[in-house]
């Protein structure tokens, strides 16, 4: 199993995410920097996450027109799996693979701590209703779509993450960027991209108290 790990310029997260995926048995997890054109033939690409391009214009929207995403797209479109964190998110949607737009959070100020999310769809990595603590460390998180994006998402089961409370309701309280839905994640139609805002690489690991994203990491590289 081949996984590319996308670099940017900015990018901070490369290393929690590589960790992450050995902590469950990925074996060849390859650095790529973000000037290559070509990624060979990865079973899954990651896109982590950091501050590519220092954030300039919007967050991800330089990152989305490095060389290497015309591959990523040709990729994409050809079924590999794909999975963006925080900043990787933005860049697929600033790259058109998922819809919707991430705009500042609506505090207007950068948010760090821990949040719990559930596992909104039917099949993919968890099984619906899975809960995760989960930390955010995020400016722009604040997931806007409008009533048709939202609507397809319904119907064809593509929201993967809401933010909720401890108990699993979905509040105003539980969701800390103003996130249309409390939505914190979402799949493409095929289930074969996800985009999420919160860091689940940094709950992962023997040393971490928490540990509750195991199981999303080693059932995405089952999947496989």
């Amino acid at each position: 199993m081949k996984i590319a790990l996308i670099i940017f310029p900015g990018t901070n997260r490369e290393h929690d995410m590589a960790m992450a995926l050995k902590q469950v048995g990925a074996k060849d997890v390859q650095m790529v920097w973000h000037k290559e054109t070509d990624l060979g033939k990865p079973d899954l690409i990651v896109l982590p996450g950091g501050f590519s391009y220092g954030d300039y214009l919007r967050c991800g929207a330089m990152g989305a027109h490095s060389p290497i995403m015309k591959d990523v797209i040709k990729r994409a479109e050809a079924g590999t799996r794909i999975f963006g964190v925080c900043n990787g998110f933005q860049i697929l949607i600033e790259s058109g693979l998922l819809p919707g737009a991430l705009l500042r959070n609506n505090s207007l100020k950068f948010i760090c701590k821990n949040v719990h999310l559930k596992y909104e769809a039917s099949s993919g990595y968890l099984d619906k209703g899975d809960m995760m603590t989960v930390p955010v460390a995020h400016g722009e998180g604040n997931y806007f779509a409008n009533e048709n994006i939202l609507k397809e998402l319904e119907d064809t089961d593509s929201i993967a993450f809401k933010y909720c409370n401890d108990n699993g309701d979905y509040t105003k309280h539980a969701n800390p960027n103003g996130s249309i839905m409390n939505i914190a994640g979402i799949y493409n139609r095929d289930k074969t991209i996800l985009g999420m805002m919160p860091h689940p690489e940094n709950v992962m690991l023997d040393h971490q108290a928490n540990q509750s994203a195991r199981g999303f990491f080693k059932n995405m590289l089952d999947s496989l």
